[in-house]
């Protein structure tokens, strides 16, 4: 075997040593990357289903909103952003994502759709973070001159205990209902409701279960930093 020459010499080592640098660049950049994953398709990835907008103890509740005060118009799961409006000398988002997505259970507003109160339906097996959320959520109304009344899930006043809280409140002026003859509608009085065995046998389905109204407290509890898919 023939000895190499200086030039093929210098060359071998010119080889060595690029092959030498592109092996330590590579360790310093860590493994290889992963391509981006691809965009989850709404459908998909979250496949709908409906759900009921309200709970048992909500709908006996706008029932007997509905029967105590028929001049009265009762809307159910609003938004505080849809009501409540405030200074933009700070940031929206910030506002809308610390309170501005919570929702009213229940509300009572005259004929031009102005609130006269918010009704909070509470159980007694709430956790300690569902009640901090329903206590910021009066505090926000309360500051706003809306009257917040809490009613027990499981002890719901009666129609003639709804009309007296509404007086005292000073909501007592309704509009005349009149019917198609011209006669005065007076409000429905208390009678004891049955329930469907049907809705009985729905509501212990739990994926007919309404969307909870805590479900962006729990997006409050995400670290920050931390990635999230849209």
């Amino acid at each position: 075997m023939e000895p190499l020459t200086p030039t093929a010499t210098l060359a071998a080592l010119l080889i060595s040593a690029l092959l030498l640098s592109l092996l330590w660049a590579r360790r310093r950049q860590g493994p290889p990357r992963k391509s981006a994953e691809a965009p989850l398709d709404t459908l998909q990835a979250w496949p709908p289903q409906a759900v009921r907008v309200l709970t048992l103890p909500e709908r006996k509740a706008y029932d007997l909103l509905r029967k105590a005060l028929p001049g009265r118009l009762v809307l159910a799961q609003v938004p505080l952003a849809r009501f409540i409006s405030v200074p933009t000398r700070h940031s929206y988002s910030d506002w809308l994502t610390r309170v501005g997505r919570l929702s009213v259970d229940l509300m009572v507003c005259d004929h031009s759709s102005r609130v006269i109160a918010a009704i909070d339906i509470r159980t007694t097996d709430e956790s300690a973070r569902s009640q901090a959320r329903h206590r910021r959520m009066a505090e926000v109304l309360r500051h706003a001159g809306i009257e917040v009344h809490a009613w027990n899930a499981d002890a719901l006043p009666t129609p003639s205990e709804v009309r007296a809280l509404f007086l005292a409140q000073g909501a007592s002026a309704e509009p005349e209902l009149l019917s198609a003859a011209g006669r005065r509608v007076l409000p429905v009085p208390e009678i004891n409701e049955v329930l469907a065995a049907g809705d009985e046998a729905a509501a212990a389905s739990p994926q007919f279960d309404p969307v909870s109204s805590a479900y962006f407290d729990d997006l409050d509890a995400i670290p920050q930093g931390a990635p999230q898919r849209r």
